[in-house]
């Protein structure tokens, strides 16, 4: 005689604890991105011109730079 155990129709998905594990971490690592970029900016910023020329960049490319939004002009030194 065979028996089935209840247990083998559950799935084995995430429950929702892990769910909001996950959730939480991704906006852990979202916000500390974010301050990383942040704190990016502002050391960009309180170069001089010439460095800045040195990297590639101007001064109204530091944003776009550090959040990835490289320009085509950019991309050249790439």
């Amino acid at each position: 005689m065979t028996t089935i155990s209840q247990t083998a129709g559950q799935s084995l998905g995430p429950s929702s604890s892990s769910g909001f594990f996950a959730t939480l971490a991704h906006a852990a690592y979202a916000l500390f991105d974010r301050l990383e970029r942040r704190s990016a900016v502002k050391t960009l910023s309180e170069l001089d011109d010439r460095a800045l020329r040195d990297i590639g960049i101007t001064r109204s490319q530091i944003e776009d730079a550090v959040y990835g939004q490289v320009k085509t002009e950019l991309t050249r030194y790439l």
